[in-house]
């Protein structure tokens, strides 16, 4: 989540980055230089991505209680 990454096709706009907006079976990204957002299955994701450009914040592994 928050990660920033460049696709390997470019989007018709002419942005090649993507930011990370949503995780699960499906992947939601935003595209950097127009904001379009895109669903795309987790597979397709996989094998469409080409570099991680920035990391968005770690999550700790267990919420805190309090």
């Amino acid at each position: 989540m928050g990660d920033v990454v460049r696709l390997r096709k470019v989007h018709p706009c002419g942005g090649y980055e993507w930011e990370v907006v949503r995780l699960g079976a499906d992947i939601g990204i935003v595209c950097g230089t127009c904001s379009r957002r895109v669903l795309l299955a987790r597979s397709v994701f996989e094998k469409r991505v080409k570099a991680f450009v920035s990391r968005g914040p770690e999550e700790s592994a267990s919420p805190s209680q309090g």
